[in-house]
């Protein structure tokens, strides 16, 4: 059983968000809440190579709208939760720790939203555990059968996804993606996530493990990522025309996958950093999606 959230009982961050630490078996994940304590519960996925840092802004506007909000650091990039084994990082023990997470604060069921391999546990709690879940809202990365459908079917998303392979590569990954003061990290953000930004999300992967940890994620995928029923709860796909990991085919057959009320968004111009570039409308879209199930 979880442990309650312990709060830290110093001064909010620099984002004016509170810490807490919640303990699940021997992993410790921190935990940032923003938003009045009564709100509808929100929690906020990050993704790949970023923390909770990348929905400050989104966060921010949710808690000023009375919700409450939750970004945790989820495994592998939580000093306190890096366990070493690549079987460590499957997708059920992913789904499992937001399950306990929601335990910790007492709370039975959430506004789920995620980005990048966020979106992917996101799909996942979704899928597997309906009653947790009031509203889904995925960004970039869809349902996981149609993605895997676009893997196998689509030679436009197969080009996009080729660097799934380097990622795979143990050692040879943390060597390159590190190299050059991370030169190569530092360039998947192009020029629209802001530099102090990109500075403390490597700063993260450089602490011991984590950059490997992070990598786990990909190398411990397998078909279970993918074989996943279609979800039954509201949902809202978040998809932006100039994301360089995920192609148009994916992003319209989303929908199939989808047995509830669904909203598709298109966000034209954006690159596949949603959150930082896009944070006011994505805030929106959450807003919208809440109160549509009121």
């Amino acid at each position: 059983m979880p442990e309650t959230a312990a709060f830290d009982s110093g001064r909010p961050d620099s984002a004016g968000f509170d810490s807490a630490a919640v303990t699940l078996g021997d992993l410790t994940f921190d935990v940032r809440v923003a938003g009045p304590a009564d709100g509808p519960p929100i929690v906020l996925l990050h993704g790949f190579p970023q923390t909770s840092r990348c929905w400050n802004a989104v966060a921010a506007e949710l808690a000023r709208d009375g919700m409450r909000v939750l970004l945790p650091d989820q495994r592998g990039y939580s000093p306190g939760a890096r366990p070493r084994e690549v079987a460590d990082y499957r997708i059920d023990a992913l789904r499992a720790d937001v399950l306990g997470i929601l335990d910790a604060f007492g709370v039975d069921d959430a506004h789920i939203v995620g980005h990048d391999w966020g979106a992917s546990v996101a799909w996942h709690v979704a899928a597997h555990h309906r009653e947790r879940v009031r509203s889904l809202t995925a960004l970039s990365i869809p349902h996981l059968a149609a993605f895997g459908r676009a893997l196998r079917e689509d030679d436009d998303q197969k080009a996009r996804s080729t660097y799934f392979a380097l990622f795979r590569e143990d050692g040879t990954a943390e060597r390159v993606l590190l190299a050059e003061d991370a030169r190569r990290l530092r360039a998947m953000f192009g020029d629209t996530v802001a530099t102090d930004a990109i500075d403390e999300y490597i700063r993260v992967l450089r602490e011991p493990g984590a950059l490997t940890a992070a990598l786990n994620w990909y190398r411990a995928m397998s078909r279970d990522t993918e074989d996943l029923p279609p979800v039954k709860v509201p949902t809202t796909y978040i998809w932006s025309t100039d994301d360089a990991a995920v192609g148009r085919f994916a992003a319209e057959l989303c929908g199939n996958f989808v047995d509830s009320d669904y909203v598709f968004e298109v966000l034209d111009g954006v690159s596949h950093w949603i959150p930082e570039e896009a944070s006011g409308a994505v805030a929106a879209a959450i807003g919208a999606r809440v109160r549509r199930c009121r």
